[in-house]
């Protein structure tokens, strides 16, 4: 089993690169434990100690996660995530709180924040935090899974070519495989129809769309019929596949 300094599985992207998180605290010392303790899962940290030069780090970064202090010098931890998400619609974001109130909890979930801990806090409940969050918005795999791609209840077995929906399994043509497993390995990132074309069909863009349709239909039929639907067309960008949020 692959694992981490820390003795956990280790987590990567999808793609298997590296995890990117960015911690958000004004307190210099703490954002430095707290980056530590994340490196220490092998991911790739960048923190900030305020709004603005958050907004800065997570536009060079593009994290697939964020642990944002509630109280910043500048503004609130509520203000950053609008901002945030304006960045990357998909960022997880675990929010730090020193108080303990219901407001500040669903003000942070009204907000958009995934979850929360509140101070003091150990470092193993927020790296477990943050772990949790990212397998279940499907933007983690685990290093021991071998060829297995998951994305909520949707799993693919990359060498047997297998694949299930809760368990169900789904007959896939080799070019639906393909298809899917591009979407699978870029969860919740919107796919433009040249990307796709490049990728499954190594088509240069140009009058082909509607293959990519045909075939995003073909998909649906079998990975969405009668079930909460996981591929979803963004109007003028292109198609993303999104674990059913319970």
């Amino acid at each position: 089993m692959n694992t981490t300094r820390s003795g956990r599985p280790a987590l990567t992207r999808p793609d298997g690169t590296p995890l990117r998180v960015l911690v958000v605290d004004d307190d210099p010392d703490l954002a430095e434990v707290l980056s530590g303790a994340l490196r220490y899962e092998g991911w790739q940290v960048r923190s900030a100690g305020d709004g603005a030069s958050a907004l800065t780090e997570a536009r060079e970064l593009m994290p697939d996660a964020v642990v944002l202090d509630v109280m910043l010098p500048d503004t609130d931890g509520f203000a950053v995530l609008r901002s945030l998400h304006t960045v990357k619609p998909d960022v997880c974001v675990l929010f730090l709180t020193a108080r303990d109130a219901v407001e500040d909890r669903i003000a942070g979930i009204t907000a958009g924040g995934d979850d929360y801990v509140t101070k003091p806090f150990s470092l193993e409940e927020v790296v477990a935090r943050v772990r949790g969050l990212l397998r279940r918005a499907g933007m983690a795999r685990q290093l021991d899974e071998g060829p297995r791609l998951t994305v909520g209840d949707l799993v693919m077995d990359e060498d047997s070519h297998e694949v299930t929906r809760a368990g169900e399994l789904i007959e896939l043509s080799p070019t639906e495989f393909e298809l899917l497993r591009f979407l699978m390995r870029n969860p919740r990132r919107v796919l433009s129809k040249a990307q796709i074309l490049d990728r499954v069909w190594s088509y240069d863009f140009g009058g082909r769309a509607h293959v990519v349709e045909l075939y995003i239909s073909y998909l649906r039929k079998k990975v969405d019929a009668g079930r909460e639907p996981m591929i979803h067309t963004v109007r003028g960008a292109g198609y993303v596949l999104k674990p059913v949020t319970p």
